[in-house]
């Protein structure tokens, strides 16, 4: 009897033992469940510093959650003014930087793409400070005459160069608002012109109606950053020249590379430099860092899409490589040569601080012409800060737009060291363009060019067909608004006077780029046989229902 109970309870103990181990497996499991969702809800607060909601609470304890959950400091970094920086910023001085001085035509042909860059300081004064403490974006303000009606009157400090001729012009308006016991209590803000939006007038509408998720974090900055906009070229060129008007005051760098080959990797002639030696681009040509790509990438030729992302990569390091005075929190933008940013996102990159990286533009889509408007926007990451582009991407170009962030075994680095947490955004909306891009937009004899020169890897290559190299047939597409594989798009009809048609620069020189803003191959209807289309504003073409019916 002894010796079966002492076998019962020795086979009790061993029936015990693998209960035990498995509690002890359990017991270790949920203790790192546990700290996994300790670090989950974590990372998920210090997510939602970017919402208000959450901001809001934290503000009832600052020194304690505040602290805690999030990093307070502003989203991309900014530099600090010198000491003894004028508060006023002040126009640029281009005479004192050596890329500036012109050069000998022997000389510029051979050392070119060889000189370095040395960036400016941008002082123009974009802001007024006043005595009511207030900070007004300058094109964004209402200058008054006379205070609102209603408004005590608050006059307005603009400076101490400003003149004394004439009235007073009052940027700000106050406000009253019953507090405790302090009586009412006043506050300045600026009075704002259509299209700007904020408590300075600075934020343009692309910003305020986009996707941003900081916008109650926006504070301009005391120091603009300065924006360096690559682009390759090919035989792009009236679209160069819009894209230099268009954004000429504002990037204070085109970095533009060109090749003696083409996407197919067959011989070019170097047209865009000789355009900068001849004069062509004078007016731009202290802000243009030329950058050659003497070579084709191997196995471009089997592989067209090693030759379209070895153009970006190179144009990236080699540009950057060579720009002087250049900081982390500057902004680089790499765009197509058919995609052109509206200035007053790009404005509002440079200066303001608390926007997130990277971000994209929301583009208005065209056809071989802004008269063939697409539905939808182009949307393609294109831009973040200088220390972002060599932290994440490496340095490349082709990464930025075309890998997403979180993708790059840097970016937990680069969110450790600045405290920032990458968010992706857009400037615009589909209602919003930020933007336009006009694919396809040349002369018959332009698109021709673009078929024989596409890489050999964007399949069907049109270039091939003999047939869609006719130049009756490119007529007959732009004409219709058809594509090369015979389908035709029913696009909306194109109103000339809508907002965002083109950029400013193509509606004001009507007469020469009249074959990207109306449709040279289909006659418009007119009350008047033969008779020209009457213009509006700026050169700008009244709109065909104001003519006549709309067609479709």
């Amino acid at each position: 009897m002894l010796s079966l109970l002492c076998s019962l309870s020795d086979s009790l103990f061993s029936a015990e033992q693998p209960r035990m181990k498995m509690r002890r497996y359990k017991l270790f499991l949920m203790f790192c469940m546990a700290g996994l969702c300790l670090i989950s809800f974590l990372h998920f607060f210090k997510t939602l510093s970017y919402v208000t909601f959450p901001r809001e609470l934290a503000s009832l304890s600052p020194n304690l959650v505040s602290s805690f959950f999030w990093n307070n400091a502003p989203v991309t970094p900014q530099s600090s003014p010198e000491p003894g920086s004028p508060d006023l910023l002040r126009t640029p001085l281009y005479s004192h930087s050596p890329l500036l001085q012109p050069l000998s035509p022997s000389k510029a042909a051979e050392e070119l793409h060889r000189m370095n860059f040395v960036l400016p300081e941008d002082t123009t004064e974009y802001f007024v400070r006043t005595k009511a403490g207030g900070v007004c974006f300058k094109p964004g303000t209402k200058m008054l005459e006379k205070p609102p009606s209603g408004r005590p009157e608050e006059k307005a400090e603009a400076g101490e160069g400003s003149s004394a001729r004439g009235p007073a012009r009052h940027l700000l308006s106050t406000r009253e608002r019953s507090g405790g016991r302090g009586g009412r209590r006043k506050w300045v803000e600026c009075v704002c012109l259509p299209g700007w939006h904020g408590p300075s007038c600075g934020v343009p509408t692309v910003v305020q109606y986009s996707n941003l998720p900081t916008k109650e974090r926006l504070v301009p900055r005391e120091v603009p950053r300065r924006v360096i906009n690559a682009i390759n070229i090919n035989h792009e060129f009236d679209l160069l020249d819009v894209r230099f008007h268009e954004l000429g005051d504002v990037v204070d760098a085109f970095v533009v590379c060109e090749s003696n080959f083409t996407a197919y990797g067959e011989p070019r002639p170097l047209k865009f430099r000789e355009m900068l030696t001849n004069g062509t681009f004078e007016y731009i040509r202290h802000k243009v860092l030329y950058v050659f790509l003497d070579h084709f990438p191997l196995g471009g030729r089997q592989d067209g899409w090693i030759a379209d992302d070895y153009l970006r990569t190179f144009l990236t390091q080699d540009g950057v490589s060579r720009l002087r005075n250049l900081r982390p929190d500057d902004v680089f933008i790499i765009d197509d040569a058919d995609e052109i940013p509206a200035r007053d996102g790009v404005l509002f990159l440079k200066l303001y601080d608390g926007w997130t990286e990277p971000f994209a533009f929301h583009m208005r889509k065209s056809l071989y012409g802004f008269f063939w408007k697409q539905p939808g926007t182009l949307e393609v990451v294109s831009g973040c800060t200088v220390d972002m582009l060599q932290t994440v991407y490496g340095l490349d170009g082709i990464r930025l737009r075309r890998r997403q962030y979180y993708t790059m075994p840097n970016f937990r680095q680069y969110e450790n060291r600045t405290g920032h947490i990458l968010v992706q955004w857009s400037l615009g909306s589909p209602l919003h363009f930020a933007g336009w891009h006009c694919s396809w937009c040349f002369t018959p004899e332009g698109i021709y060019f673009k078929l024989v020169s596409a890489q050999n890897g964007d399949f069907p290559r049109w270039g091939d067909y003999e047939d869609k190299r006719d130049l009756n047939y490119i007529r007959s597409l732009i004409r219709t608004g058809g594509w090369f594989d015979g389908t035709q798009q029913e696009y909306p009809p194109a109103n000339p006077s809508e907002h965002m048609y083109a950029p400013k620069y193509l509606l004001k020189n009507y007469d020469q780029f009249r074959y990207l803003l109306d449709n040279p191959y289909q006659e418009p209807k007119s009350t008047a046989a033969g008779g020209r289309r009457s213009k509006g504003p700026e050169g700008r073409p009244l709109a065909r229902g104001k003519l006549d019916v709309v067609e479709g």
